[in-house]
């Protein structure tokens, strides 16, 4: 089977993570804050904007750094951490996901091209239906791979991606379909280091988690905006090699 198929990542290229990820953080430090008042300590919140915040996260400053310039210190900053971690995927937090912008373009565009869509993410694969149903997005995806935990797309292990993305090409080839046009799209150092070790062009788009600068230094075939612009420079791709064969 020749069409081409497209990995690619779920939260970044399609899914903006952005208000979610800070709600919480914003709901961790009102957590500290109330733990704090219960023990008589006075901790002076200093809650960072959501365009700091963002910027931080993409740039990869630790969640520890991020919770010191918020005004927590010590044992609070743990306090902190944990409460993250065990609030991030909360039903209530995590309807405030939304669709990137140029996300439905770009899929539009793949499946009019005839492409296959393969979703390679940490998260759930139920989370993920969820969103893709709630989003009408479910037509665009030919196939899914996740992870059970729910909390391991937030640590975003690059062995994990390189896992999951070894497991569904596997299953892509037993299936029949040719991979030698296949491409790996996402917006973290792992979905790069994953196509990468697999041997697939890789796509790094600059509208997630990870900023432009940090991203090229991983060396990514190709750094782009998002996943619209992805989506084009794969159809020109694909236009070129059918007139050289």
């Amino acid at each position: 089977m020749s069409a081409i198929t497209i990995f690619c990542d779920f939260d970044g290229p399609i899914a903006d993570v952005s208000e979610r990820y800070y709600a919480t953080y914003r709901q961790g430090l009102a957590w500290v804050c109330s733990q704090a008042q219960l023990q008589n300590d006075r901790v002076a919140i200093r809650y960072l904007s959501k365009s700091q915040f963002w910027t931080f996260k993409q740039n990869r400053v630790p969640d520890r750094q991020i919770a010191h310039w918020s005004g927590l210190e010590g044992g609070y900053i743990d306090a902190f951490l944990a409460q993250v971690s065990r609030i991030v995927n909360h039903a209530t937090l995590l309807e405030r996901d939304q669709v990137q912008p140029q996300a439905r373009a770009g899929l539009e565009l793949l499946h009019q091209c005839g492409a296959r869509v393969v979703l390679v993410t940490l998260r759930p694969p139920e989370q993920v239906m969820q969103f893709l149903a709630q989003h009408d997005l479910h037509w665009a995806i030919s196939d899914l791979y996740g992870m059970p935990r729910v909390d391991v797309a937030y640590t975003n292990q690059a062995s994990h991606k390189i896992e999951r993305l070894k497991a569904a090409i596997a299953t892509q080839q037993r299936q029949g379909y040719d991979l030698r046009h296949a491409w790996m799209i996402g917006d973290t150092e792992a979905d790069i280091m994953a196509g990468q070790t697999l041997g697939i062009d890789t796509i790094a788009v600059t509208c997630g988690i990870r900023s432009s600068s940090y991203l090229q230094s991983f060396r990514p075939t190709h750094l782009l905006p998002d996943l619209w612009t992805a989506c084009q420079k794969i159809q020109q791709r694909a236009i070129l090699t059918r007139q050289r064969g």
